[in-house]
């Protein structure tokens, strides 16, 4: 399988924005219909989308499931959808909305079995977020820490039957200072699962780079929305990884 370049939609009072530093004070909006930009992206060549209820994620529960329905009844390619997904009920709800796979983050942390029963329910579809700062796992929209390491976390989120692992270094996260690519290589020499890396990209190189380390993927939100280059562009520097 090729390196994915997968387009981030985040959402927060409907609309799509982007956080610097996961910072929920510091929001740019970039489009006020989440769909018509998850269309976009999929005309330009993404082979699936990243959506996260920013607001779910802060609040512990979906907030925004009406918008997160809108994109999966709007495009064919997968998505993967994620933020204040607690129960298994949640869980059930997003793969009833349409979605390719599921995220869980903070619960992986506060009720580590809900990823065993959502592994058994979802087979291959769940993907666990490990959302880091300083070597730290944060929960609660990135709010609390946990007082777990990352590593530590997502190695007991594989021997409970995860299949996917996505890291996120939040220190680079919207910051357009570049990726954690020693992060992104420590994950994915350590773990024997797909390892999808999130956080920083702001440049083609920075992909490259990335899928130098033997992660499946990129989450890339806001050097698309800035234009720091195009998603064909992205596309383009990854092909031969």
């Amino acid at each position: 399988m090729s390196f994915e370049v997968i387009p981030a939609i985040d959402i927060r009072g409907g609309r799509c924005v982007r956080l610097t530093y996961g910072d929920y004070d510091q929001e740019t909006v970039y489009d006020d219909d989440p769909a018509a930009m998850a269309r976009e992206w999929e005309t330009q060549g993404a082979p699936r989308l990243h959506v996260v209820d920013l607001d779910g994620a802060r609040e512990g529960r979906p907030v925004n499931r009406g918008e997160v329905a809108a994109i999966c009844e709007a495009v064919a390619i997968p998505v993967e959808v994620s933020g204040g997904l607690r129960t298994i009920e949640d869980v059930e709800a997003a793969a009833g909305l349409g979605a390719g796979r599921i995220q869980l983050g903070s619960t992986a942390v506060r009720n580590p079995d809900l990823v065993n029963a959502a592994v058994a329910r979802f087979p291959g579809m769940i993907v666990v977020a490990i959302d880091t700062r300083a070597g730290e796992a944060l929960t609660e929209g990135w709010r609390e820490g946990s007082g777990t390491d990352g590593l530590t976390l997502a190695k007991e989120m594989v021997k409970r039957g995860a299949p996917r692992i996505m890291v996120t270094d939040i220190g680079r996260d919207g910051a357009l200072e570049g990726p954690n690519v020693a992060l992104a290589a420590e994950f994915a020499t350590a773990l024997t699962v797909p390892v999808v890396a999130s956080g920083g990209v702001t440049t083609a190189d920075d992909l490259r780079a990335l899928a130098e380390t033997g992660c499946e993927g990129a989450i890339v939100g806001k050097a698309l929305y800035e234009r720091r280059f195009t998603l064909a562009e992205a596309l383009e520097a990854v092909a031969a990884c």
